[in-house]
């Protein structure tokens, strides 16, 4: 019992119980997009990823609505909710998400040419 009050009286003492995100700024906006494009083609997921952005692109401020309503509050469990707003905020512009496309075309082609390199370079 008394770890309830306890936990309960750090809660009250913050500003406010959770904290989300109401608002992206340009800079963060460009670090989630590198961040979720550098993730997507460390795990060679570019055709897939593009191919699920692509098709979800006109409906992408409804999703991220929906995300915000339902998937901050259950991601923000077991992560930063501040972080998982920011992640719904970015998909209600669909200027983002075309940004989060190039980005992921231009490191797919940067890692298709490395790896290119790579191969040349263990035939010698």
């Amino acid at each position: 019992m008394a770890e309830c009050v306890e936990a309960s009286i750090r809660i009250g003492e913050r500003d406010t119980m959770y904290e989300y995100a109401t608002e992206l700024t340009p800079e963060r906006t460009k670090q989630l997009i590198e961040k979720l494009a550098v993730l997507v083609v460390e795990h060679g997921l570019e055709t897939p990823a593009v191919l699920f952005l692509e098709s979800m692109k006109p409906v992408s401020f409804v999703g991220s609505q929906f995300f915000l309503m339902y998937g901050v509050p259950f991601f923000g469990l077991v992560l930063d909710e501040r972080t998982t707003s920011e992640y719904g905020l970015l998909f209600e512009n669909r200027e983002n998400v075309e940004a989060l496309i190039k980005r992921i075309e231009e490191l797919a082609r940067e890692a298709d040419k490395k790896k290119e390199k790579e191969k040349e370079e263990k035939s010698k």
